[in-house]
């Protein structure tokens, strides 16, 4: 923030010897690490200064500047790392706060503070991505959902194995399994409470004239239905009755989960995305209109 340090230039200049290589983005040609051992190389008269090229968005070149300013040469101050940590966040919103501070250099209830400060709508996702890799959501009642929903395809399935494809901890996993061999829901009830909350105040906008409408689909399944029939044996232990099972359960998402599907999609694929959603309604549609179909003409014969 606070420009070329002429004196760290001078002292590259002075030192003898070649230079380490300077990191360069290959899209654009600009200067990823090395802006003072560019300028010491010119004090000294130099035409050429060896250098590593990386490709990539200019975004994720960005990361990596910062990551390797943060290792080792000069280091940031502590104005640059946290300017640098608010412009990661508005680049990459989805990127959790422990990850965030791994690359800046800060800690990660800094990041936290100033995502809360962020204007930046994009960085207000409900999942974020962590140092592992993993996409992980804010929100404990659907990670809990997604449990429950693979124990019900996979009943027979490890505790790690239901902790790893639902993104929770192991001890998540077996008090999930125990919820729902009582019969229970595997949300517990204030994790109910606080999502009725959360979706009270975000899953609405104000519509002209003032009053308030849905802004996302509700879940397309009951929790209590999707549950009820993943008690069924006639569905739970054939083929078909778990592959349908498995496709309900997956469109039974929350509308938090809907918003931040559809802010994940980028703008150029948005049609491609929305003509196959679409077509994955109406073949729903039809599904549904076949079964009704089935149901009427069997209360026919039975009468």
């Amino acid at each position: 923030m606070d420009g070329e340090n002429t004196r760290h230039t001078r002292a590259l200049a002075e030192s003898e010897g070649p230079l380490p290589p300077i990191v360069v983005h290959r899209p654009t040609m600009r200067i990823v690490d090395g802006m003072h051992r560019v300028r010491a190389a010119l004090l000294r008269g130099d035409e050429h200064i060896e250098a590593r090229f990386v490709d990539g968005s200019p975004e994720d070149a960005f990361v990596l500047a910062v990551k390797l300013n943060t290792r080792h040469g000069m280091p940031l101050s502590q104005a640059d790392r946290a300017a640098a940590a608010t412009r990661i966040i508005g680049t990459h919103p989805h990127w959790s706060d422990r990850r965030i501070a791994e690359v800046t250099g800060i800690s990660p209830s800094a990041v936290g503070a100033l995502r809360t400060r962020s204007t930046d709508q994009a960085a207000q996702l409900n999942a974020r991505t962590g140092r592992d890799g993993r996409v992980r959501p804010l929100n404990a009642a659907e990670a809990r959902r997604r449990a429950g929903a693979f124990i019900g395809d996979r009943p027979d399935a490890s505790l790690r194995e239901i902790a790893q494809a639902a993104g929770v901890a192991v001890a998540t996993a077996r008090d999930v399994r125990k919820r729902l061999r009582r019969g229970e829901d595997p949300v517990p009830p204030k994790l109910r409470a606080a999502e009725q909350r959360t979706a009270a105040a975000e899953d609405t906008r104000e519509a002209p004239g003032g009053s308030r409408v849905p802004a996302v689909p509700e879940p397309a399944v009951g929790r209590s239905a999707l549950a009820n029939m993943r008690k069924d044996p006639s569905l739970r232990f054939t083929e078909s009755g778990r592959t349908l099972l498995y496709l309900l359960s997956s469109h039974s998402l929350t509308p938090e989960r809907w918003r931040w599907l559809a802010e994940s999609v980028p703008t150029h694929r948005a049609t491609d995305v929305a003509r196959s959603a679409r077509r994955c309604g109406e073949q729903w549609l039809q599904f549904a209109r076949e079964l009704e179909r089935r149901s009427v003409s069997g209360h026919g014969r039975a009468g």
